[in-house]
């Protein structure tokens, strides 16, 4: 499966349970990694325009741990949390997901932020769950829509910290 969006690939492997996505920036990747690891740098852009963020444990270093809670209206909806099981800076990142409606639906997440010429930084994410009937749970969850948006709201954020926005 392929999701066309400007610049993000979504693909969920027919042979394994993964999902990888793809998607480049207009930015650094010192930037692009700092907008997934400074707290007041993500509440500006992950997930969906209509869900707001509150972060209760925001701790992306290896041995970290994260917890925040999407809201829609005040009310809140769903519950994130994961354990930071390695960080190289600026390079890579690998935790856990899980989100508490789905228990079983846990992922193992690698990111990996590449440096391409002139500036700009590929991210590339693989998601391994235990098996395909999780991965179809995560799939309809809504995932697509909060990949999509966000990574939107990402490039204006990029934008605004590098001061290229008009």
């Amino acid at each position: 499966m392929t999701t066309p969006s400007p610049g993000t690939t979504i693909e969920a492997d027919p042979d394994v349970p993964t999902v990888r996505i793809v998607r480049e920036f207009d930015a650094p990747r010192e930037l692009v990694y700092r907008a997934h690891v400074e707290p007041e740098l993500v509440k500006q852009w992950l997930g969906p325009h209509s869900i707001g963020m509150d972060i209760d444990v925001w701790d992306i270093r290896t041995g970290g741990e994260y917890r925040y809670t999407a809201t829609r209206d005040g009310e809140e909806i769903a519950h994130f949390y994961g354990s930071v099981h390695r960080v190289n800076p600026n390079e890579k990142i690998v935790q856990t997901f899980g989100f508490e409606e789905m228990p079983d639906a846990v992922s193992l997440d690698t990111l990996v932020f590449h440096e391409l010429p002139g500036g700009r930084t590929r991210l590339e994410a693989l998601s391994v769950v235990y098996d395909f009937e999780s991965r179809a749970g995560m799939l309809a969850s809504g995932m697509e829509v909060g990949v999509n948006e966000g990574y939107d709201a990402l490039d204006a954020l990029l934008a605004r910290l590098t001061g290229a926005e008009q």
